[in-house]
Parts: C-alpha cells; structure tokens; sequence
C-alpha cells in the first residue's frame, strides 16, 4: 500500500496568509512525479499554529526519488529565495521563513476505504 508523508509547519497567526500563498505559488510542481498519488494543504481550525502538508506516495522509494529530483530542488530554491529576501516582489514585505518550525512524519497507509458510487 502507499506511504504517507506529512510535514507539519509550525505557522505564526500573521504568517498563515503568506504560508498559503508560497504554496500556492508552487502548485503543480509535484503533480507529475512518479508515484505521487495526491497533496493536501490542511490549515488549522481548532486555535492551533500547525499547518499540516500532506502528500501520499505509491512506495517510499518515489517519495525519496522525488526529494531528489529538480522540480523539488526548484521549489525549495523559490522559498528559499523568498526567505532570504530576494524573491524579486514574491516577499510581499514577508522575506523571512513563513514557519517556525517544521518535522517530517512518515506513515504506511495499512487500511484504505473510497465513497461507494
């Protein structure tokens, strides 16, 4: 079955909208890597400052494969160039990292179930 990767993003309340639109300005960017299998940007509601970023993988190896590959390089140099302040306008007055504090949880998807059409 698949793996689930989900990075939880330890977000300042007058960051939240900036977080967002970072994503947002990178969506697409993992959609066509092998063995993705979906993405989900979930905000908090319930008073807490954790964002939790999503992603499901086919196997821990195209997770890995994908760690590696240039579109994720490529997206993380956009961010990073946004944090450092030089990213030409995207900063919108935000050059600093939008998270405080960032971990990695890995899972095995072991039960599964889809609505019945």
């Amino acid at each position: 079955m698949s793996v689930v990767k989900i990075n939880v993003l330890t977000v300042p309340e007058e960051m939240r909208s900036e977080l967002e639109r970072r994503f947002a300005g990178r969506a697409g960017l993992v959609d066509s890597a092998e063995g993705f299998e979906g993405f989900e940007l979930l905000r908090p509601v319930d008073g807490t400052d954790r964002y939790f970023v999503y992603t499901r993988w086919r196997s821990e190896e195209d997770f890995q494969r994908w760690t590696e590959s240039q579109a994720f390089q490529r997206g993380h140099a956009q961010a990073a160039a946004e944090q450092a302040g030089t990213g030409h306008g995207h900063g919108h007055g935000h050059g600093g990292p939008a998270s405080s504090g960032a971990e990695l949880w890995s899972f095995e998807v072991i039960q599964a179930a889809e609505p019945k059409q």
